[in-house]
């Protein structure tokens, strides 16, 4: 029997939303300590900083619990939190660029230290939420030394590697939920196919085997032609089998 509604909601469990929350809490921070009033009076770039970072994070949120019943609803909404960690990507580069500094190269020690640190595994049991910030707080000290680092140099590097990170996720996510609608098609599909079933599985008592295969038929209304609205019997199996008889007046 087909499933109606896709999985959904399991967004804790995805390493990208984990590495979004921990962006997302290392932003403000970020912005808290060095981004001084005197000169963001009006709150402009840290706004759009944490903006972009809760966006990032938010956009996963959502994506996954609209899984059950839009496949392409999620794409874009993945696509979002991807576009938005982008947006503060090229912030906190502008950062390092306003103080005449370089970002790490690839090939440094600092940059193969942050980017060797993940995220253990998340198991939770019926107090998820408990569960869940019990563990993330717990992951989390092992990136303090990079976040909470003096130097804004450091923590802005940290930042971007850690970003470049989570897009690189998401952009798997995308094309993995793509493939996953091209095989599996969305929520139309799985509707369509689930009444089909249901009709298969319960036909009526009185309705005709099909001329062309001997499957109890059902009924259907015609939509086009000169007997369009009127009721007639349909093999299940359409479109693979097209017979069809007319319903006779008692």
């Amino acid at each position: 029997m087909t499933t109606l509604f896709d999985k959904s909601g399991g967004y804790r469990k995805l390493a990208s939303f984990s590495f979004a929350t921990l962006i997302h809490l290392a932003t403000i921070r970020f912005c808290k300590r060095f981004i001084p009033y005197k000169d963001d009076p009006l709150g402009k770039t840290t706004g759009q900083m944490v903006g972009a970072a809760r966006s990032g994070r938010q956009n996963i949120i959502e994506g996954s619990e609209r899984a059950a019943t839009s496949k392409e609803t999620e794409m874009k909404l993945t696509d979002v939190a991807r576009a938005s960690l982008g947006e503060l990507l090229g912030d906190i580069e502008m950062f390092l660029a306003e103080r005449d500094s370089i970002p790490w190269s690839v090939r440094s020690e600092e940059h193969r230290a942050v980017s060797a640190l993940n995220f253990d595994s998340f198991v939770h049991t019926d107090d998820l939420l408990h569960d869940y910030w019990t563990w993330f707080h717990g992951e989390r000290k092992a990136f303090a030394p990079w976040l909470d680092h003096e130097d804004p140099v450091v923590v802005a590097n940290a930042l971007l590697i850690l970003i470049r990170r989570a897009m690189a996720m998401l952009g798997g996510q995308i094309r993995h939920q793509g493939e996953a609608f091209l095989e599996e098609g969305g929520f139309r599909e799985r509707l369509t196919q689930c009444r089909v079933e249901a009709r298969a599985a319960a036909p009526d008592t009185l309705a005709p085997p099909c001329p062309e295969c001997g499957k109890t038929m059902i009924q259907r209304t015609a939509r086009k032609g000169s007997h369009a609205g009127q009721p007639f019997w349909s093999c299940p199996a359409y479109p693979d089998c097209r017979g069809t008889r007319p319903i006779e007046k008692p």
